[in-house]
């Protein structure tokens, strides 16, 4: 039997810089699923202050729309609404 170390080094995975902590990567997932790369930091600044669960939340509804361009901003729409509490019928 291999051990796990073994079988890591024979995948070759590669470690992204820009990862040191889990926040970070969370923040620049974010950025790319959401194609606003350009607004990587802001991300990664919501990634370690705000709650996870309403950053996921309005992930899920951004990444549903299926006709909406800008998804970082109707991701952001989304996260003002779920921090104000507001229920807001989906439209999209």
């Amino acid at each position: 039997m291999r051990s796990i170390a073994e079988i890591l080094r024979k995948r070759s995975f590669a470690a992204d810089y820009r990862n040191k902590y889990e926040f970070q990567a969370y923040g620049n997932r974010l950025a790319e699923e959401l194609n606003d790369t350009k607004h990587r930091s802001l991300y990664i600044k919501m990634a370690r202050d705000e709650n996870r669960n309403l950053l996921e939340a309005a992930r899920l509804y951004a990444l549903g729309a299926e006709k909406v361009a800008e998804k970082g901003r109707l991701f952001m729409w989304k996260l003002s609404q779920l921090k104000n509490g507001k229920q807001v019928e989906d439209k999209i």
